[in-house]
């Protein structure tokens, strides 16, 4: 008792001191009485920031890949996701490097991952446009690179996996209701049927595409929470409730690869629940047509019924792909780089109708920016993430007695959702975005939980050693 009230005495002498002398500076360089309030809460804030570490570090991919900011635009000139970042990146250092709160281990996951950052990172120097791959690199991935590690560490108890699992879903619930009001206010609508938000300040969320990806990544986490027994019920609730808002904001955006990942979210939970596969292979054959049809994908200006044989949307997502294996070919180690297949198209594509295009696939683009090389790497990256995903999933049932509903309801979502974003990678570009890094983390980190608290399988796996 005596050792804590020392420890506490200590903390408030050394944030009186940290108050007292900023508040000097702060005087020196700015002698106005209204700078001594913000100087007075910098401690207090630093402490939050140090005590909430992994809550910084979600905020702040909340922030980055949902994009709240531009959701409600009312917060982009507060500057939120620069703030969250000086934060994660404050709070990772501090506690990884001189606290060591915060264990570092590794996997062979992580290997594959840091190989393919070291490929894209080479293809950004040999990039045909440096300038356009060092922009993306610096301004987002570098960012989905150290993110990728700090959840994979971070995560450590239940308490932080159901805190993650919440956030996504909360996230999700907010970008999907701004979706179905602007789909019935008919604000930003693309071909006059598909939902966008924030189109007119240039959001990644004004593409339809991308706006399906994003609110496909949270519905494998919704559908989670709210099957998972043991769930407390204000968490299944969530769950409940934000499942018809994300489902219903993906239809709205008539993304063929969107409906294709839901269908293959639900379909992952049936297929594990439901006994007769002929019963599940019908209901999926139904579903998916009934999505069709209620999608009003038919009724799109591109790719509706209204064009004959292959329609446009299809043909333009031929003559992409061509393009991307053709730079590939011409590339083959290192590609054309980092965010520069849109830069290329004209150079490539079979086909020139006036307009550079979109790759519209996870694969073909990662082919095209970091070659036949980083594609094979990519590609064995996903294979250990579904394996890692499955086993994990399959020890965490097995022993559901041991286990947090927390973590299994994290299990059974990360296995979800990386089989929608293998299923729904064919039309929407996800190589080098936020889903499937933030998924590998979550894959990573359970796995890694499940090896500490059940003990290592009986193959003598040695795998999540500290370092």
């Amino acid at each position: 008792m005596g050792v804590a009230t020392h420890h506490q005495r200590g903390k408030q002498t050394l944030l009186a001191l940290s108050v007292c002398s900023l508040i000097g500076v702060a005087w020196l360089a700015i002698p106005h009485p209204a700078v001594v309030v913000p100087v007075s809460l910098a401690p207090l804030a630093i402490l939050l920031v140090l005590d909430r570490s992994f809550l910084m570090i979600l905020l702040f991919v909340s922030f980055s890949f949902f994009r709240l900011h531009e959701v409600f635009p009312q917060l982009y000139s507060l500057k939120i996701p620069l703030l969250l970042s000086l934060a994660s990146l404050a709070a990772l250092a501090w506690h990884v490097g001189f606290t060591r709160k915060y264990q570092v281990y590794w996997r062979k996951e992580l290997t594959t991952l840091s190989i393919f950052f070291a490929l894209v990172v080479i293809g950004v120097v040999l990039a045909s446009n440096r300038p356009i791959a060092l922009t993306y690199f610096k301004g987002i991935y570098w960012k989905i690179a150290l993110m990728t590690f700090a959840i994979a560490w971070l995560s450590r108890t239940a308490k932080d996996f159901a805190l993650t699992s919440r956030m996504i879903t909360v996230s999700g619930i907010l970008v999907g209701i701004v979706a179905l009001i602007n789909k019935a206010s008919g604000v930003g609508l693309v071909e006059g049927t598909r939902v966008t938000i924030s189109r007119d300040i240039g959001s990644v969320l004004g593409d339809p595409n991308d706006l399906a990806l994003v609110l496909m990544f949270p519905t494998s986490f919704a559908v989670s929470l709210m099957l998972t027994q043991g769930i407390d019920r204000g968490t299944r609730l969530l769950g409940l409730i934000s499942i018809p808002i994300l489902f219903s904001a993906i239809i709205a955006t008539q993304s063929r690869g969107g409906l294709l990942g839901i269908i293959a979210i639900f379909g992952i939970y049936g297929y594990r629940r439901i006994r007769s596969k002929t019963l599940l292979l019908i209901i999926g054959v139904v579903a998916a047509a009934g999505l069709y049809l209620l999608a009003g994908i038919s009724g799109r200006s591109s790719g509706g019924a209204a064009e004959e044989g292959i329609d446009a949307s299809a043909m333009g997502r031929l003559y992409a792909w061509q393009a991307a294996f053709g730079m590939a070919v011409h590339n083959p180690l290192t590609g054309v780089g980092l965010d520069n297949f849109y830069s290329n198209y004209f150079y490539y594509s079979p086909h020139w109708d006036g307009l550079n295009h979109a790759v519209h696939s996870t694969w073909f683009g990662v082919l095209a920016e970091t070659g036949f090389l980083g594609l094979t790497v990519f590609l064995v990256l996903i294979t250990q993430l579904m394996r890692t995903a499955i086993k994990t999933l399959n020890r965490v049932e097995a022993n559901r007695s041991q286990v947090d509903p927390a973590i299994q309801a994290t299990a059974m979502a990360v296995l979800a959702g990386l089989v929608g974003t293998v299923v729904s990678g064919t039309f929407l570009t996800q190589g080098f975005t936020w889903p499937i890094y933030i998924l590998a983390a979550q894959v990573i980190a359970v796995a890694h939980w499940v090896d500490t608290h059940l003990g290592k399988e009986p193959n003598g796996n040695t795998e999540g050693q500290p370092c």
